[in-house]
């Protein structure tokens, strides 16, 4: 009985955001969609937010049968500053902290589909056990996935003394670039905390991109340190909270441009 009020609930909830979103202002940009985890075996601290491998590649599948091109973040930039075109829609898939089934599992789901990501990776985790071993890294960014930051170690930047915080964006820029990573340009902030501070050190340290965890889309006018993007936790109503999820980026967008013309 549970279950069916929670599906009712969200069926409820979907009608009325889309109702609400064909009636205010058409939004376009660029979506960028937060995964972590993608395995059959999740663990209880990853569980919440793991996507099996089955439900991703039907993820896959929806996008693609929907139109959406994936790009990475330095092609956003790119696209953002006339050195490349884009088609209408596009989509950026990142993940973050760098676990070792995003080469097991998720690297050939995405190339079945002839898509890339952006996997951005704590450092000082990389050749441990359950992360990314250096040589996956460099792979992966051979099959054309973009290789960023989520700090050294993961730490909240927001309240870090100067010194620790300029160490945790450029240590690991420096450890990935002088390990053969290349360019490494995009960061995700830890926790998705950040300030004035913050920001300006990440552009400080040379990156040209910094994702959060506020939902919305991207365009021309996003600043290029508070790009916007979509969680993706395990889906229990399976493609519908899908959709659900890529409705969210665009009433969240839709909700700031209307603030903005009050």
């Amino acid at each position: 009985m549970n279950s069916i009020k929670i599906i009712l609930l969200m069926i409820l909830f979907s009608l009325a955001m889309l109702i609400f979103f064909t009636q205010a202002r058409e939004t376009d940009g660029v979506i960028i969609l937060e995964y972590h985890t993608i395995t059959d075996t999740p663990d209880e601290d990853s569980e919440r937010y793991n996507v099996r491998p089955n439900d991703f590649a039907a993820q896959l599948d929806y996008l693609q049968e929907n139109g959406y091109n994936t790009i990475t973040a330095l092609e956003y930039m790119k696209w953002r500053r006339g050195k490349i075109n884009l088609p209408k829609k596009n989509v950026i898939l990142t993940f973050d902290d760098g676990y070792e089934d995003n080469f097991q599992y998720m690297m050939p789901i995405l190339q079945a589909h002839g898509m890339k990501a952006v996997v951005y990776v704590i450092t000082n985790e990389i050749d441990k056990d359950g992360y990314l071993k250096l040589d996956q890294l460099k792979k992966m960014q051979d099959r054309g996935i973009e290789i960023g930051s989520h700090t050294a170690n993961h730490r909240a930047l927001v309240g870090l003394t100067k010194k620790d915080l300029k160490h945790e964006l450029e240590a690991s820029k420096q450890f990935l670039e002088w390990s053969g990573i290349s360019p490494v340009l995009s960061i995700s902030y830890p926790n998705g905390a950040y300030d004035d501070e913050v920001i300006k050190a990440i552009e400080s340290a040379g990156y040209l991109t910094a994702v959060t965890g506020d939902a919305g889309l991207n365009n021309m006018q996003t600043n290029q340190y508070l790009l916007q993007r979509v969680n993706i936790p395990e889906p229990r109503l399976g493609i519908f909270e899908f959709k659900l999820r890529l409705l969210k980026a665009k009433i969240f967008s839709t909700l700031r441009i209307n603030q903005h013309k009050i």
